[in-house]
């Protein structure tokens, strides 16, 4: 698995996590919402998604999506909020170990995409089932030293 962007490998860091079971589709909406932001900042708004404190706008895939106040259309992906602060959290601390200053990063790259599923059935009457697929998703981290 590559990286979306090639960036200098003097003043970044960079974390992959691969098959992670969270929605592809919100994962999506939720790096929109923290890409190009400092690194402390982002935390701090994922935190606020997962308390359901701050609703994350939902650009792309808002058919049938309720309206959250100030935001339109949006929701709180708890799960896929977290998932990426995890990731946000361990490309910091490698970050960390090749000498970079982590209090001073911002996120430049972040990308999620669609993982192969995990095949499933879902039970139906008289012994016959459903497909069932469970999503997962591909994270991509990229943090880059602020420049003085």
């Amino acid at each position: 698995m590559g990286y979306t962007m090639d960036p200098d490998p003097e003043n970044t860091a960079k974390a992959y996590g691969k098959e992670i079971q969270i929605s592809p589709k919100k994962s999506y909406e939720v790096c929109n919402l923290i890409r190009g932001k400092d690194v402390d900042e982002a935390i701090d708004i994922l935190d606020d998604v997962i308390e359901k404190r701050r609703a994350v706008p939902y650009r792309r895939y808002n058919k049938r999506v309720a309206h959250n106040k100030g935001v339109g259309p949006g929701g709180y992906p708890v799960k896929a909020a977290s998932k990426i602060k995890e990731f946000i959290e361990q490309a910091k601390s490698n970050a960390e170990e090749k000498g970079l200053d982590s209090e001073n990063m911002k996120i430049i790259g972040l990308a999620a995409h669609r993982a192969s599923p995990v095949k499933g059935n879902r039970p139906r009457a008289q012994g016959r089932s459903t497909p069932f697929d469970r999503k997962r998703t591909n994270l991509e981290i990229i943090l880059q030293e602020k420049e003085e």
